[in-house]
């Protein structure tokens, strides 16, 4: 199984709108994904699902987990690194299993220049800590805002061109 994981909870975030291009594009190629947005987590995560407990809210969220083996996680850059909502749904799962061996793809965005530079290296070393196979090409798009057309594709040539690249070869991987 495969996953995208929406690293947010924002409303309305151009993470999600990244995540159905991706899975859209994915299914082009034959490849069925789903999509786990972190706006979807439970509003008492906090407090029922750290530290070993688990709430009945949460096993449908953990059990997507579980079940994937392919994650592919798109990552907006919030305060120069990655979403708190994304570590805390870490934590969250079960360790070592959920992620332990398993493989991942990591795509950057941000409104500004860099497309979440400094978050994707932050966000590589946990996945390492996980034991989570991290494939080499980590793609970064900046001024997000700028990407998608009045159809919600990317349309920029260059953006384009690598993002193609990094779902063939995530499909290999």
């Amino acid at each position: 199984m495969t996953t995208i994981v929406a690293a947010t909870n924002r409303t309305g975030s151009y993470t999600l709108k990244l995540a159905i291009y991706y899975q859209k594009k994915l299914k082009e190629q034959g490849v069925d994904a789903g999509i786990l947005n972190l706006l979807e987590l439970p509003d008492n995560l906090l407090h029922t699902d750290l530290y070993g407990k688990r709430s009945a809210e949460f096993m449908p969220i953990q059990n997507v987990v579980t079940a994937t083996e392919k994650f592919l996680f798109v990552v907006p850059e919030y305060n120069g690194s990655f979403p708190g909502v994304l570590k805390v749904f870490i934590d969250a799962c079960q360790f070592p299993d959920s992620f332990y061996g398993k493989k991942a793809a990591l795509l950057g965005l941000s409104s500004g220049k860099y497309g979440n530079i400094r978050g994707i290296e932050h966000f590589t070393g946990i996945c390492h800590y996980i034991n989570l196979h991290v494939m080499p090409l980590r793609l970064h798009i900046p001024h997000i805002n700028k990407e998608f057309d009045e159809n919600g594709d990317l349309f920029k040539e260059d953006t384009v061109k690598f993002t193609n690249q990094q779902i063939e070869r995530f499909i290999a991987f």
